[in-house]
Order: C-alpha cells, then sequence, then structure tokens
C-alpha cells in the first residue's frame, strides 16, 4: 500500500510522500510555500446571469463550479484541498468534507434516500451513534442487522446501502471486506475506515465504493478541530455535495486547514502509535488483572482489553492517560464504550457486538512506551478483593504480536475466574 498512483507524474508515490503534497501540489505557482486559507463566505460577481447559470449547473449535476465560488455553503478552497489529498490517499475519484463524521454519514443516508432506497444493512458492532442513528430510524431509514454472512441474504430491491465498520467500533473486530464487497453485488458497501485509515488500508482496492471518516479523529491527529470526510467516487460525490448544500453541514475553512495538516503527519503518527500499541497488547496479554485482549490483524493504535476489576477503577486511576471520548489524536484516550460511546446502543444488542460492561478502549498516543506502561498498571491496580480468586498469570499466547501487524489477540481466562 505504499505506492500510491495519484502524483503529478506516472511514477508512483509512496503513501508518505502524497501525504505531504496532496492537496498542495500548485503552491510553489502560487508563490506561496503553505496552503492559503480562505475564510469568505461569499465572493463578488459582476456578471448575474452567468453566475445565475453556474447555481443552475451546480443545483442539476452537483459537479464544483468553474472559476472563483458563489458562497460558502457550496464550496470552499481550502476543504477542497482537503478533500482532494483525502481522495488521493484513499484512492478514490472525490471525496466530499461535512462538519462532523455523523454529517458525513447523515449525508451518505439522505442521498440514498433521495433515489428511494431507504434501506441500510448493517453489521455490528459500529460507532454508537452510528449504530443509534440507524436503529432509531430518525432519517427515515430502516436498518436490519446481520452477520457477515447474512449480508446477501438481507438485502432487499430498496436496499440503498451495506455499512461496516473495520476495525469496528469498540471491539476491533475485523471484515473481509472484499468477500462483503462480493456480497453486496450492485449495493455500495460503506467501510468506516477511521480506526485503520488509509495508512493501514484502502476499503475501496479490496471493493468498497464508499469509505467513511470521522476526520476529527486520525486525519486531525491532534484533537483540536472536528470533521467528517467521504470518499467516493465523482458520481455519488456529486449528490453528496447537493445534500450538503441542501442541509448545511459544511466543514469550515479552519478545520478544512488544520486536517489538510493533520494529513502531512498521519503515516508517521499511526506507524509510530501502532509500534507503541502493539508492545502494549503483548504486556497486557500476560497481566493477570486481564480478562482478554482484542487487536486487529493490521495493527493500529487503538486496543481494547476486558479487566477483571471494575473498569471504573481503571477510569478513575490513570494520571498520564486521558479519560475521555474520541480517538486518534497525539496523546493517549481510554474510555468505557458500556458508559460512554456505546451507551445509546440498547444492552443486548452491545453485549450481542461484544460490547462488554467490562471492556475498556484505548487510543495509544506518542507518548513512550515505558511511561503509558507505569501509568496503566498502575492504574489496574485494584484492591485484591476486586481481582478474582487465584487469578494466576496464563502463559504468553502464540498469537500476540511483537510488532503492528500482529495477529489479533484473545486471551480467555480459565473458566469461572
Amino acid at each position: 500500500m505504499d505506492a500510491m498512483d495519484y502524483g503529478l507524474s506516472d511514477t508512483p508515490r509512496a503513501l508518505a510522500t502524497e501525504a505531504v503534497h496532496a492537496g498542495r501540489d500548485d503552491l510553489a505557482s502560487l508563490g506561496v510555500h503553505a496552503p492559503p486559507l480562505d475564510l469568505s463566505t461569499t465572493y463578488p460577481s459582476y456578471d448575474a446571469r452567468a453566475e445565475a447559470a453556474r447555481i443552475d449547473e451546480f443545483a442539476t449535476t452537483g459537479a464544483r463550479p468553474d472559476g472563483p465560488p458563489v458562497y460558502a455553503r457550496l464550496d470552499n478552497p481550502t476543504v477542497a484541498r482537503f478533500e482532494d489529498a483525502l481522495a488521493r490517499l484513499e484512492g478514490t475519484e472525490a471525496a466530499v468534507a461535512f462538519a462532523s463524521g455523523m454529517a458525513a454519514f447523515t449525508a451518505v443516508l439522505l442521498a440514498r434516500a433521495s433515489q428511494g432506497l431507504r434501506h441500510v444493512v448493517a453489521v455490528r458492532p459500529l460507532y454508537g451513534c452510528s449504530d443509534h442513528l440507524l436503529d432509531a430510524g430518525l432519517l427515515g431509514t430502516e436498518v436490519t442487522w446481520t452477520d457477515p454472512a447474512g449480508i446477501a441474504d438481507a438485502i432487499r430491491p430498496d436496499t440503498g446501502l451495506v455499512m461496516v465498520e473495520s476495525p469496528a467500533n469498540p471491539t476491533l473486530a475485523e471484515a473481509d471486506i472484499r468477500a462483503l464487497a462480493h456480497s453486496c453485488g450492485s449495493v455500495p458497501l460503506l467501510v468506516d475506515n477511521t480506526f485503520a485509515t488509509p495508512v493501514l488500508q484502502r476499503p475501496v482496492e479490496q471493493g468498497a465504493r464508499i469509505v467513511l471518516h470521522s476526520a476529527t479523529k486520525y486525519l486531525g491527529g491532534h484533537g483540536d478541530v472536528m470533521g467528517g470526510i467521504v470518499a467516493c467516487d465523482e458520481e455519488f460525490a456529486r449528490t453528496l455535495r447537493q445534500v450538503r448544500f441542501a442541509t448545511g453541514g459544511v466543514l469550515h475553512p479552519l478545520a478544512g486547514y488544520l486536517l489538510l495538516r493533520g494529513l502531512s503527519t498521519l503515516p508517521v503518527r499511526v506507524r509510530a502509535a501502532s509500534a507503541t500499541a502493539a508492545e502494549l497488547v503483548r504486556r497486557l496479554a500476560t497481566d493477570p488483572r486481564i480478562a482478554r485482549v482484542h487487536y486487529p490483524r493490521i495493527g493500529g493504535a487503538m486496543i481494547a482489553f476486558e479487566v477483571y476489576g471494575d473498569p471504573h477503577d481503571v477510569i478513575a486511576g490513570v494520571r498520564l492517560i486521558t479519560p475521555a471520548v474520541s480517538l486518534g489524536s497525539v496523546d493517549t484516550l481510554i474510555q468505557h464504550p458500556a458508559s460512554i460511546s456505546h451507551r445509546i446502543v440498547a444492552e443486548g444488542d452491545r453485549r450481542s457486538a461484544g460490547v462488554s460492561d467490562r471492556l475498556l478502549r484505548m487510543s495509544v498516543g506518542l507518548e513512550d512506551v515505558e511511561d503509558l506502561w507505569r501509568d496503566l498498571t498502575e492504574a489496574l491496580s485494584a484492591p485484591p478483593a476486586a481481582l478474582p480468586r487465584a487469578a494466576a498469570p496464563a502463559p504468553v499466547p502464540a498469537a500476540v504480536p511483537a510488532a503492528a501487524g500482529g495477529r489479533p489477540v484473545a486471551v480467555p481466562r480459565p473458566a469461572g475466574q
């Protein structure tokens, strides 16, 4: 995946190079080094007839207007740079940015529903708010929940979308994207790629047609900007732009500027945090206070683990690690999904999807691994009464990865403990 096909010449550029230069290729010709930040909400035009024709063209086709922008809800040059860059990294024709990941997902559902395709087939677990949006039918959609093997049977004539998150939030379960895409037939497969990012996987290369990101997470990478983006073909992008214009879920230009800047260090951040995460997984897997560790085959900076003690004590006990929602920042975050990110999902649905009450989700940042381990192990030191009797260290399982990209870890303890 390190070789990219979307450079300016016929020679493919490496992912790290593309991350730095995508969306910025014209800067030298403009005589600047940093991308310009355009904060205009409106743009002057002395030819009202030509302006009307451009607006009509957008209303008809959803294509970006030629020439200068008309109004910031229709298009913005700074945001467009971020869109172009992310499309290049994901290997798609286009990308459309929104005010948040949920705004982006909402636009996808509305775009499909506008074509009379209101039924969605989805695989749990998903991010809790995505789950809720589908299950509550707030947009007039209907969802059928199924496992990967049941996708083909669940598709109906009015199915507009199949959705999966891989690795999934918060269990890090992985899906065979290529097999799922085959099961979808002509129905578009949407993959939420927030956890993996294009550094670890590009779903379109495996048959997905739509890729969703909460850009708030790894794409921004510093916990200071909110946004969402959909990478797809140009045809679907045009519909998404029309939905965005009509609903107003636009990404602010300053957010677009920060997200474009975040992309330049994305490969470095993801790979460094993934190496630390893999080492923490190795240690957690042999810790007698841990019942089970989850870590995806493709690696990454996300860890999930189930504790024998009270998970709330761990949350209260960290000092260096930040107890907070979200993920993908340069600092390490930990949260209890059953109480926070997935509380909105019905308890039975949570548990059937593998989101146990003792599960903790940790987003590993760029701190030194020894400092993180010291803080984590001290937080895990619960009073003896909170630990199971006769809890003994388990042997090191062969599946524990030594570096990012290892196999998933599932370390159950003996029955009854």
